[in-house]
């Protein structure tokens, strides 16, 4: 598990964003290839386009739940049913040890605005706080994937 947090780590301070970090460690268990993945990842960045909502680690989990467990169409109700509960587990459990899901919150400035990320820069949050929340989404992720693909039950 340290491993792929790593990487998922040293993909962001490379330069892809937080949502692109996460997702790509990951691509081999989604069976889709990392550029799709990365491509539709780069949106969620910087809590989703800059507007300060969801922190992008934590899209780029959900992405990968949607992607390894999700539903391909309105008949496959249990699908659709997993995806909900891994994503809330996923959620829950990002909130429980970030105190929330919220960029804004989570960085303590809102980077839709020109001052919020004027400050972020300035303060380089985004390198000094960010990887953590990189590493604790793919550690957190990893988790819940593997509670679904061992058979076990997901633990908080």
């Amino acid at each position: 598990m340290e491993k792929r947090a790593e990487e998922a780590v040293s993909r962001f301070m490379l330069g892809c964003n937080c949502a692109q970090a996460v997702s790509s460690v990951f691509a081999d268990d989604t069976g889709v290839p990392e550029e799709v993945i990365l491509r539709a990842a780069t949106g969620f960045g910087g809590g989703v386009g800059h507007t300060g909502g969801a922190c992008g680690a934590a899209s780029g989990a959900v992405l990968v739940i949607g992607l390894s467990f999700g539903s391909t169409g309105p008949d496959e109700k249990e699908a659709k049913d997993l995806t909900y509960a891994l994503t809330r587990e996923f959620i829950a459990r990002f909130a429980h040890k970030n105190g929330t899901v919220s960029c804004t919150e989570l960085l303590g400035c809102d980077l839709s605005t020109d001052e919020g990320l004027a400050r972020a820069r300035e303060q380089n949050l985004t390198r000094t706080l960010c990887p953590r929340y990189v590493r604790d989404a793919a550690e957190i992720l990893e988790e819940v994937l593997a509670s679904v693909t061992s058979g076990r039950p997901t633990m908080r």
